[in-house]
């Protein structure tokens, strides 16, 4: 038997864990630091019992800001070798986590592939699995349908699962009274939406909450409080459905720390770069600290093939207003199932971010890299550049693609560098141009 059921109750009776003890150690911290913020809910460590290969993080808006990838098949790319090439590749790039959110097909083996071979934390959404689990129409399934199926996946491995507990039959007519202009964007919002229209019924996920938690509490999995009323344009930001949803997760967020289990509470969205620090810090009031994970948030409606460039401008400024946890956007969001080289740019775009973020808000460590790039650019040293690189492979290959006459130069400047002329000045050099 283990002396505790979660990390959270772990840290609260002050017992230092495996995973606690490695997650202090890649934030520069003492496990006396990160201990509190977890035992108060400030921090989370997504770490099921089941997932034996993984390799901890901590999740805190105080630590360096994690990067999550979404992937999975769909009914019209049902390929699971190559979903496991964009596994492989977000790993090798530095993703903290992967999501599943496979729509097709027979999800357990892939599923439990992951947790068995994968060293990120894993996510699931099983809301989307229990149709296909259970192949039936949606309006056919029960509330214990779904409780089941998220017992499935706690018992898999995965460490948090996405649960849209916040919408209720209340949700139902905000929606058709307030006349958003996207109504539900939430892939698993939307599911729950229509059973409780199609049956009648509450939402099982807030109706079954206590019997979720004790699923969640025997598998330590990370209850991640899914916004199904995240805003899809900005014209529907801020509005009343998404504020009031977010004080219904406040309330889930305190009865899952009641039983000692971990939360993260997800956010938006599409919001206008002038409301998101503020939304940040609403987040932060309603759910105590609570570690927020956030779609984008993507700032403008109209770069389908760039949203990865609009997700990491509101990312940015989110992570660095409190944002904990950035799940990434590819430039195929809206638009189609992403490939390799989609998921590439994601990740990287949102790791971008995530370093802004990280340096403006002061994490340990956070500008260390930036101050030997610095160095090495200094020193005109281009292996020593490569190698504080966030994509050292693409920096390289644009370089040697257009190699200038001399290596002290690039084919940008050439003799006309303004870091050769200062060194050979400050030097007493002849400074030779033409």
């Amino acid at each position: 038997m283990r002396e505790y059921a979660t990390q959270m109750e772990a840290a609260r009776k002050g017992i230092l864990t495996r995973q606690l003890k490695k997650a202090a150690e890649k934030e520069h911290m003492t496990p006396e630091e990160l201990m509190p913020l977890v035992a108060e809910g400030k921090a989370v460590i997504c770490a099921n019992v089941n997932h034996t290969c993984l390799d901890p993080q901590a999740v805190g808006s105080m630590l360096r800001t994690k990067i999550n990838v979404n992937l999975g098949v769909s009914r019209d790319c049902k390929d699971y070798d190559i979903e496991m090439r964009k596994v492989r590749e977000a790993v090798s790039l530095g993703a903290h986590a992967i999501m599943d959110l496979s729509s097709h097909g027979d999800t357990i083996p892939f599923r439990r592939k992951l947790t068995a071979e994968c060293p990120v934390m894993i996510g699931t959404v099983p809301v989307y699995d229990a149709v296909i689990h259970y192949q039936r129409d949606l309006h056919t399934l029960t509330a214990r349908d779904f409780i089941d199926v998220v017992r499935l996946h706690a018992q898999d491995g995965v460490d948090f699962v996405t649960l849209h507990c916040g919408i209720t039959r209340k949700t139902i007519d905000q929606i058709r009274n307030h006349k958003r202009k996207m109504n539900i964007v939430s892939r698993g919002g939307s599911l729950v939406f229509a059973w409780m229209c199609m049956t009648g019924n509450e939402n099982p996920f807030y109706e079954y909450f206590d019997e979720i938690l004790d699923i969640c509490r025997e598998y330590d999995v990370t209850i991640s409080l899914g916004d199904a009323c995240r805003p899809g344009c900005l014209a529907d930001a801020s509005d009343v459905c998404q504020i009031e949803e977010l004080v219904r997760l406040g309330e889930l967020t305190k009865r899952a720390w009641d039983a000692d289990v971990q939360v993260m509470v997800e956010g938006p969205g599409h919001m206008p770069m002038d409301q998101i620090a503020a939304n940040m810090k609403i987040q932060q009031t309603i759910c105590g600290g609570a570690p927020f994970y956030v779609l984008g948030p993507l700032v403008t409606d109209i770069a389908p093939g760039y949203d990865h460039i609009t997700s990491a401008i509101g990312g940015a400024i989110a992570a660095a207003a409190g944002a904990a946890f950035l799940c990434y956007v590819t430039p195929a969001e809206h638009l189609a199932l992403p490939d390799v080289e989609d998921v590439k740019q994601g990740i990287i775009a949102s790791k971008i971010a995530a370093h802004a973020a990280d340096i403006a808000k002061g994490v340990r460590g956070a500008r260390e890299m930036d101050d030997r790039m610095a160095d090495a650019r200094k020193a005109l040293d281009w292996e020593a550049q490569w190698a504080c690189a966030i994509d050292p492979q693409t920096a390289q290959n644009m370089r040697d693609e257009r190699k200038p006459e001399h290596d002290d130069t690039c084919s940008m400047c050439g003799k006309f560098c303004a870091v050769r002329s200062m060194n050979k000045a400050l030097a007493g050099e002849h400074i030779d141009i033409l």
